[in-house]
C-alpha cells in the first residue's frame, strides 16, 4: 500500500503547473504566464511503469517576499518539502542558473531528499546552453525537458521512480499496529496522544498548526504493541498567519499511507465538514481501517437524543464510510479515551482477516437467491465464482459473465451481505472484477 510522495517545487513562472499536467495527463492545476498562478498546493494520483505516486504542485518559492500571499505560497511549499519522498526541483533552462534558484537549493539540501534538478523549456532536441551551470549546485545530473511540448518527461519520470523504495513501512515489526491520528487542525489530535498515552510527549496547544511534522511514538498496552502517528508535527508556532486548513490533507496523506488503523477525529461543537470528508476519503481509498472520533462531546449541550440525532448526520455525511464504528470522547476529561485501543485492535484484525473461499461463496450464493442480479435486455449477471486475494483491505475477486450488468447497488448490496456473515467493521472491503469467456 506503500504510494510516494513527489512534489514538484521552483521558483514562480518556470512550468510547475504544465509539467503537473503533463504528467497528468489533463489540466487540473491552473495555467498561466503570470507568476503566482498556483497559490495552493494541488496534489493527485499518478502513474508511471509499475508505480502509483501522489504528485504535489506547489506555488512558487519566493524566499525574499515579505508580502502575505508569497509567504504563504512558501509556506505550503515547505509542507510539500517535509512530505515529499522525491523532489523534482524545476528551473527555467533557457533563463539559465539565477541566485533563487541557488537559494532553494540550498533549502533543499537541508531537507535531506532525493531531488532531480530540471531544466524546463527546453524546446528542441539540443542541450540548454546553461546546462553545465548547474552541476555547481552539487546536486547531480540535470535532466532536461520542456513540459508544454512533453519533451523528455519519460526520463524524468524514470530518474524520479529509481528512488522509490519497494517497502517504506518503517522498522516496526509485523505485531506492531500502526494508528495515525487523523483529522483538520486543532480538533485536538496531539491532546488525544497524550490522553492514549498517559504522558505528555507531544507539546499541546489550542493553537491551530502549532505542530509540524508527524510524529510517531512507539508504546505498548498490555501485551499489544502500537505506533501512534500524530499528524501534528513540529514543536513550535508559525511566524506567518496562514490558511493551515490547506496543509492538512497532505500531511494526512503521508501518515495514512503508513498506518494499519486510522482515527479520524471530528469536532463534535462543528459537525462533518468538507475537511473531514476529504481526509476521511484518502483513508477510504487507501484501504485502511477507519474509527470515527467525535471529540469535544464535554463541549456539546445534550438531551436524550442528541447522540442519536449526531449519529444520524455523520453516517448521512460521511455515507462511504458507514462500516466506521463511532466513538464520543473528550480528549480533555478522558471521557471514554479508554476504550480507543479496544476499538482499534479489533478493528486491525479485521482489516487482516481472511475468509474461507467455501464459506464466501456460500454467503455469495444465498444473497442471489435473496435478491436475483440484474439483468439488461434479457441478459443476467451471472457470478460463478469469489475469492478472497488480499487483506489490508480484504479484497476479492468476483468471477462474472459480463462487467457491464453488474450495477453498482448490486455490488453494495453483495457488500452489506458479506458484513453480515463475516463482520470487516472498521474496513472497506474491495472488489476487483473478472470477466470470464465462454460461459454465460
Amino acid at each position: 500500500m506503500f504510494k510516494p510522495i513527489v512534489a514538484i517545487v521552483g521558483r514562480p513562472n518556470v512550468g510547475k503547473s504544465t509539467l503537473f499536467n503533463k504528467i497528468l495527463g489533463s489540466r487540473v492545476s491552473i495555467v498561466d504566464n503570470k507568476p503566482g498562478v498556483t497559490r495552493d498546493r494541488i496534489y493527485a494520483d499518478a502513474d508511471w511503469l509499475k508505480y502509483d505516486f501522489t504528485l504535489i504542485d506547489t506555488g512558487g518559492l519566493d524566499l525574499e517576499s515579505k508580502e502575505v500571499i508569497p509567504a504563504q505560497m512558501r509556506r505550503q511549499a515547505e509542507l510539500a518539502i517535509e512530505v515529499a519522498d522525491v523532489i523534482i526541483f524545476l528551473t527555467d533552462g533557457r533563463e539559465g542558473l539565477t541566485s533563487v534558484d541557488r537559494d532553494i537549493a540550498e533549502v533543499l539540501r537541508k531537507a535531506k531528499k532525493p531531488v532531480i534538478v530540471t531544466l524546463n523549456k527546453v524546446d528542441t532536441r539540443h542541450q540548454s546552453e546553461h546546462f553545465y551551470e548547474y552541476y555547481e549546485l552539487g546536486m547531480g545530473e540535470p535532466v532536461e525537458i520542456s513540459a508544454s511540448l512533453g519533451l523528455g518527461i519519460g526520463d524524468l519520470l524514470d530518474e524520479v521512480v529509481r528512488h522509490f523504495k519497494v517497502e517504506d513501512e518503517g522498522d516496526y515489526e509485523d505485531d506492531v499496529v500502526k494508528v495515525a491520528i487523523i483529522g483538520k487542525p486543532n480538533v485536538g489530535k496531539s491532546l488525544l496522544v497524550n490522553r492514549i498515552l498517559g504522558e505528555d510527549r507531544v507539546i499541546v496547544s489550542d493553537i491551530a498548526g502549532t505542530t509540524r511534522d508527524a510524529i510517531d511514538t512507539p508504546f505498548i498496552d498490555g501485551d499489544d504493541k502500537y505506533v501512534l502517528i500524530d499528524t501534528a508535527g513540529m514543536r513550535k508556532k508559525s511566524r506567518v498567519k496562514e490558511n493551515i486548513e490547506r496543509y492538512s490533507i497532505i500531511r494526512a496523506i503521508a501518515a495514512i499511507k503508513r498506518a494499519d488503523v486510522c482515527l479520524l477525529v471530528i469536532d463534535a461543537t462543528e459537525g462533518v465538514t468538507e475537511q473531514d470528508k476529504k481526509i476521511a476519503g484518502h483513508s477510504h481509498e487507501n484501504g485502511k481501517g477507519m474509527i470515527i472520533l467525535i471529540n469535544k462531546w464535554d463541549l456539546v449541550k445534550k438531551d436524550n437524543r442528541t447522540m442519536n440525532e449526531f449519529i444520524k448526520e455523520t453516517r448521512s455525511e460521511l455515507s462511504y464510510i458507514a462500516y466506521a464504528p463511532i466513538l464520543f470522547i473528550s480528549a480533555l476529561t478522558g471521557q471514554r479515551v479508554n476504550k480507543i485501543l479496544e476499538i482499534v485492535k479489533h478493528v486491525a484484525n479485521q482489516n487482516s482477516m481472511r475468509i474461507p473461499t467455501g464459506s464466501l461463496n456460500e454467503v455469495i450464493g444465498e444473497a442471489m437467491l435473496l435478491n436475483q442480479p440484474p439483468s439488461d435486455k434479457g441478459r443476467r449477471l451471472k457470478i460463478f465464482y469469489a475469492t478472497q486475494t488480499s487483506i489490508r483491505p480484504p479484497t476479492f475477486i468476483l468471477f462474472i459473465n459480463d462487467k457491464n450488468l453488474m450495477h453498482f447497488s448490486y455490488l453494495r448490496y453483495l457488500e452489506n451481505k458479506i458484513r453480515e456473515g463475516f463482520g470487516f467493521e472498521g474496513t472497506p472491503i474491495h472488489f476487483i472484477l473478472r470477466q470470464k469467456t465462454g460461459r454465460d
